[in-house]
């Protein structure tokens, strides 16, 4: 079992990665265009602040989290709505994302044992939450350094946003409209530091291989199968390249195929 002290530390550190990036920008490089539409690496900071204060209160407001979702005048721009509404210079966006995030670990430490926050059409305990806010924000760091050139260091803190890829097999066929299979996949991955990452029966005859830094950029939809070193054996390994989600909501529109470095133009 994933110790719940361990994640949020990771949390914590993958956060500080993205901000000792960003932080140093001057002002006309927060408004640089990401991959995704109409965001700017300042919107990608705003989204993360936004999704940390309402998981905020999630652990700490079920009630006042509920609001916001009922309150919502058009669901399906509630992302970018939450974007727009937290986008600020950056000075202030950078101070009210730091507390937001520092206030979540606190408030995740303190959810009882057991205990299941609201969510997005489901129910989350302390560790899934994390583990989901690590992705996030691994993900959202992508694009970030996309947009400057950079590459950043990969970590053991991908086993996490790894196990979610995993973990949401079925919810990225189902999002898709397919049935989920019943076939299981073994994953072997090999980690930052050269040893293999394996969930699933070992003699699976789907199976799917190759780094681990690139299933997580295919689970988080940050490049496309084409553009990955990922190899699948099977017909349900095959598809799953196709739909694999590992983010809540409907299926997103995916990355087109860039070759060469992977990042759409």
């Amino acid at each position: 079992m994933v110790d719940l002290s361990n994640l949020l530390t990771d949390l914590a550190d993958e956060s500080a990665q993205l901000d000792a990036l960003v932080a140093p920008l001057p002002t006309a490089d927060w408004a640089r265009p990401t991959s995704a539409p109409g965001w700017s690496i300042g919107h990608q900071i705003a989204h993360l602040a936004w999704t940390d204060h309402v998981a905020l209160l999630a652990a700490t407001d079920p009630e006042a989290f509920y609001a916001t979702v009922t309150a919502a005048p058009d669901p399906t721009r509630m992302v970018d709505a939450g974007a727009e509404e937290f986008l600020a210079p950056p000075a202030e966006l950078l101070a009210r994302w730091r507390a937001g995030r520092t206030a979540l670990v606190d408030a995740l430490a303190a959810v009882p044992a057991g205990g299941k926050l609201p969510w997005y059409g489901t129910r989350m305990s302390a560790t899934s939450m994390a583990t989901a806010r690590i992705m996030e924000t691994w993900a959202h760091g992508a694009d970030v350094a996309d947009a400057l050139g950079v590459v950043r260091p990969d970590s053991d803190r991908l086993r996490h946003v790894a196990h979610l890829g995993v973990r949401t097999l079925g919810h990225g066929f189902a999002a898709h409209g397919r049935a989920a299979p019943t076939a299981p996949v073994r994953v072997e991955l090999v980690g930052p530091g050269g040893d293999i990452w394996s969930w699933g029966p070992a003699d699976a005859a789907d199976r799917l291989t190759g780094p681990a830094r690139d299933f997580c950029l295919l689970v988080t939809q940050r490049r496309h199968r084409a553009d990955l070193a990922l190899v699948a054996t099977g017909p349900v390994a095959d598809e799953w390249l196709d739909v694999a989600q590992a983010f809540a909501g409907p299926p997103g529109a995916g990355r087109e195929p860039a070759g060469g470095d992977g990042v759409r133009a």
